[in-house]
C-alpha cells in the first residue's frame, strides 16, 4: 500500500512567507506554514507552490527542514490582486507542472491546494502529474455572497464556476467545520464521503495564557482600560467598521468607561476602509488606535494584554484568530457566523453576537465590562478550550486524508 510521503502544496495566490493582516494575507498563510512544518516533524516532505512576486525572491527557500517554499513564474513578478490572477490559471499550473520531472517516479504522492485560485490550476498539475488532489477552500464564493454588505460586489462568475469544477474533479474536499461540510455539499453538490472535517490548530507554544499585566505593561497600556482589540485584515468583510461604531455607541451611552480599542491590520482589497476619520467622526479621537500587522509573537503580546478580542467577521470558514486569542486565555466576542460558532463556544470561552448591528455589539462589550467574573471565567474556558487545537492534531488528520485520497485515487486507476 502507497504511504503518502511527499506533498506538493499550492498555495499560488499568496505565499505562507507573507506576513498575515495585510493584502491577501491571513488565516490561511498561517494554516498553509504551520501544517507543512508539523507533517515535516512527522516525516511527510513538503513543497510548497506560490507565485513569485518580487524579482529579489530565490527559486526555493528553505522554511525548516522537510518544507521548501518553491516561486514559480507566472506573470509579472510583482503583487497582483488576486481577483486577477484567474487570467493566470494556465500559467501557474504550467509553471508548477514543468517544475519537476516525474520521470523515473512521481516526487509527489498528492497535491494539496488552498483557496480556489491554486484548486483549479491543481485540478491541471493534478491531471498531468497523474495525482490525487486533495483540496481545502478556506472560503467560498457562495456562501460570501449570501453575506454581502450594501456597496460589496458579489463575487464573480468565474470563482464559482472554478470552485464548482474543483468539487468534481478533487479526490477528496477538506473542511475546516461541520459547518462548511454542509455549505460544500448543500451549495455545490459535494459527495459527503468525500469530505474530511479537519479544524484549523494554533501554536501553543506561541498562544499561550502568560501574564497579562506584564504584556500590558510592555505595550503601554494602562491598568484600569478596559482594552479591545481588532486583529485581521482591514476590509469590510472583516467587520472593523463594526467594532467602531459599537464602540461609539457604548462611549456615548457610557463615558466612565476607560474604553480603548487597537486595530491590528492593513488594508486589502480595491476598496480603502479608513477606520481613523470613522473613529474621530464618531467620537472616538484618541481611544482608537491603529498599528500595522505583527508577527505571531507579538500578536500573542497584544492578545494577552486585551480584555476582549472582537471577530466581527461577516464570513469566516473558520476564524484562527479567534482561536488565538482563546489560547492566549482572552474571550472572544465573534460574530455568530461561519465557523466561528465551532471556534467559540458561547458562554464558556467568549460570546456570540447574532447580526452586525451596533447596538447589539455594544451592550455585549458592556456586559463584558461590567461582569468581571464572567470576563475571567470566559478567559479561563478560552486557554482550556483552544488546548485541544494544536497543529499536531490538525495535521493528523490532514495525513489521513491524504492517505485516503491516496488509495482512493488508486482504487480508481485501476478500474
Amino acid at each position: 500500500m502507497l504511504q503518502v510521503k511527499r506533498v506538493a502544496m499550492l498555495s499560488l495566490h499568496t505565499s505562507p512567507l507573507e506576513q498575515p493582516g495585510s493584502g491577501d494575507a491571513g488565516g490561511m498563510n498561517v494554516y498553509v506554514r504551520s501544517m507543512a512544518v508539523q507533517l515535516a516533524a512527522t516525516g511527510v516532505e513538503v513543497e510548497i507552490f506560490t507565485r513569485a512576486t518580487d524579482r529579489h525572491q530565490r527559486p526555493a527557500v528553505e522554511l525548516v527542514p522537510g518544507v521548501t517554499v518553491r516561486h514559480i513564474e507566472a506573470g509579472p513578478r510583482r503583487k497582483i490582486a488576486k481577483e486577477l490572477l484567474p487570467g493566470l490559471e494556465a500559467d501557474l499550473a504550467a509553471s508548477v507542472t514543468s517544475s519537476h520531472s516525474y520521470r523515473p517516479r512521481p516526487r509527489f504522492d498528492v497535491i494539496h491546494s488552498h483557496y480556489w485560485i491554486s484548486g483549479t490550476a491543481g485540478l491541471a498539475v493534478a491531471r498531468a502529474w497523474d495525482l490525487p488532489l486533495v483540496h481545502t477552500m478556506h472560503t467560498m464564493a457562495r456562501v460570501k455572497n449570501l453575506r454581502l454588505q450594501p456597496g460589496e460586489k458579489p463575487e464573480p462568475r468565474v470563482r464559482i464556476d472554478g470552485e464548482q469544477d474543483i468539487v468534481g474533479g478533487a479526490t477528496r474536499l477538506i473542511a475546516n467545520t461541520s459547518t462548511e461540510a454542509a455549505e460544500l455539499e448543500s451549495l455545490y453538490g459535494a459527495n459527503p464521503r468525500d469530505v474530511d472535517v479537519v479544524a484549523p490548530g494554533v501554536d501553543l507554544e506561541i498562544f499561550s495564557s502568560r501574564n497579562a499585566d506584564a504584556s500590558r505593561a510592555r505595550l503601554g497600556v494602562p491598568r484600569g482600560v478596559f482594552h479591545v482589540v481588532f486583529a485581521g485584515r482591514i476590509q469590510r468583510m472583516k467587520g472593523p467598521q463594526v467594532l467602531i461604531r459599537a464602540a461609539a455607541e457604548l462611549h456615548a451611552r457610557r463615558p466612565d468607561i476607560p474604553l480603548h480599542i487597537t486595530v491590528l491590520g492593513a488594508g486589502s482589497g480595491a476598496e480603502v476602509l479608513d477606520l481613523q476619520p470613522l473613529a474621530d467622526s464618531l467620537g472616538l479621537h484618541g481611544l482608537v488606535t491603529l498599528h500595522p500587522p505583527v508577527d505571531a509573537a507579538a500578536l500573542a503580546e497584544w492578545f494577552r494584554a486585551a480584555d476582549v478580542v472582537a471577530v466581527p467577521s461577516f464570513s469566516e470558514s473558520f476564524g484562527l484568530v479567534a482561536l488565538e486569542a482563546q489560547a492566549c486565555g482572552t474571550p472572544v466576542l465573534a460574530a455568530n457566523v461561519g465557523g466561528l460558532p465551532k471556534a467559540v463556544e458561547h458562554g464558556r470561552t467568549g460570546l456570540l453576537v447574532d447580526g452586525h448591528e451596533s447596538g447589539r455589539w455594544s451592550a455585549q462589550l458592556e456586559r463584558l465590562y461590567d461582569d468581571d467574573g464572567l470576563r475571567r471565567a470566559l478567559g479561563y474556558g478560552a486557554a482550556v478550550h483552544a488546548s485541544a487545537f494544536g497543529w499536531k492534531r490538525t495535521a493528523t488528520l490532514t495525513a489521513d486524508s491524504y492517505q485516503q485520497a491516496a488509495e482512493q485515487f488508486s482504487a480508481h486507476s485501476v478500474r
